[in-house]
């Protein structure tokens, strides 16, 4: 992995760390001291700067405002028991924010802008990395257009902007969640395999709706017949079935989860039939009745692994069986977990060293 890069920096007078209740972490709030910028003009990427958080400011007209050219990617860091700084799997969210960038016409990022700043932004920032259970740093990586242009077209410039925060535990409780059946994620051809900012933005409406009756999330369906599975929410949906890990194949509709990819590979580690193949909400249903459904759960960054408890759909509640302590979703967020923080030893690969 190459990092000799040439990056400016420019640190903070004064830590604000001391303003931040570490025992009581609300995801999303609480924002490091640095940001790595790097901006993309004449062609090519600039030279990096890492600078202390803080605003942004353009013009109205900026691009990104009007057609949507973001695209961002989520990841995390986690200190050892040594006190080593552990990244999991950053190479796939470098690899997956190009390919994001590629649909959205946005220059794609060199890897050793990616992994260079990245490491000098967390060693700078190494005392925000929480040591305590449960929680992590949470690295948010993402591009966006900065051309002064209302036309549609592709920009010219852009930038790209490295922030961290600390965070705790994304839920606290298994979720209730409900099939929806009249607004779509995504549809083939489209942009659902990326990880742009109009893809989220798109889901906020129906997600409220399901919040508004009791829900907290939703479980997505295909755009053709809205009969099959696809993602819960933000994450990955998986289930055990009649003891095997079931799961929808990634394609154009489906983002391709690193942590998807991570319990996949424990599940094969372990011997576990694993299909990726097209689930029926019919299936699923009658599963949840006659008991062959054991499990279900979300798979991302943010949660790790989200268990569902309740899934609603066409007016009834189908509840799933209470997971007793040897349940698969249990084994493997505490496999995962314990190869993230350096407690287990890392077979695949996974964890970057900083």
């Amino acid at each position: 992995m190459t990092e000799t890069i040439n990056i400016e920096i420019h640190p903070i007078e004064k830590s604000r760390i001391d303003a931040v209740d570490f025992d009581n972490l609300v995801f999303g709030r609480s924002f490091a001291d640095h940001m790595l910028v790097v901006d993309y003009k004449d062609g090519a990427w600039q030279t990096p700067q890492i600078v202390p958080y803080g605003n942004l400011s353009y013009s109205p007209a900026m691009m990104s405002l009007h057609y949507g050219q973001a695209i961002f990617e989520g990841m995390k860091a986690y200190k050892s028991e040594s006190g080593d700084i552990l990244v999991f799997r950053p190479l796939e969210n470098w690899a997956r924010l190009n390919k994001s960038a590629v649909r959205m016409c946005i220059p794609e990022i060199p890897e050793e802008i990616f992994m260079g700043g990245l490491s000098e932004l967390l060693r700078l920032d190494a005392n925000w990395i929480p040591d305590k259970p449960g929680c992590s740093m949470y690295i948010r990586p993402f591009i966006f257009s900065t051309d002064e242009y209302v036309g549609v077209s592709p920009s010219k410039t852009y930038k790209f902007i490295i922030f961290n925060c600390p965070v705790g535990a994304y839920y606290s409780k298994p979720l209730k969640v409900r099939v929806e059946t009249q607004y779509i994620r995504a549809a083939h051809g489209g942009v659902g395999f990326s990880k742009n900012a109009g893809n989220y933005g798109g889901s906020l409406y129906p997600t409220k709706l399901a919040n508004d009756a009791g829900y907290d999330q939703i479980i997505w369906t295909d755009a053709a017949e809205h009969k099959y599975v696809e993602e819960a929410g933000t994450m990955n949906l998986m289930f055990v079935i009649n003891g095997a890990l079931v799961t929808a194949p990634t394609g154009d509709t489906i983002l391709d989860g690193i942590t998807r990819k991570s319990v996949l590979q424990v599940a094969h580690d372990w011997g576990m039939k694993v299909e990726e193949r097209k689930l029926s909400i019919e299936e699923l249903v009658n599963g949840i009745k006659d008991g062959s459904v054991q499990e279900a759960f979300g798979a991302g960054t943010a949660a790790v692994i989200a268990p569902i408890s309740t899934i609603g759909f066409e007016g009834n509640d189908y509840v799933l069986p209470e997971r007793p302590e040897d349940a698969f979703s249990r084994r493997v967020y505490e496999e995962i977990n314990n190869i993230k923080i350096g407690k287990k030893e890392d077979t695949h690969g996974w964890v970057y060293k900083v």
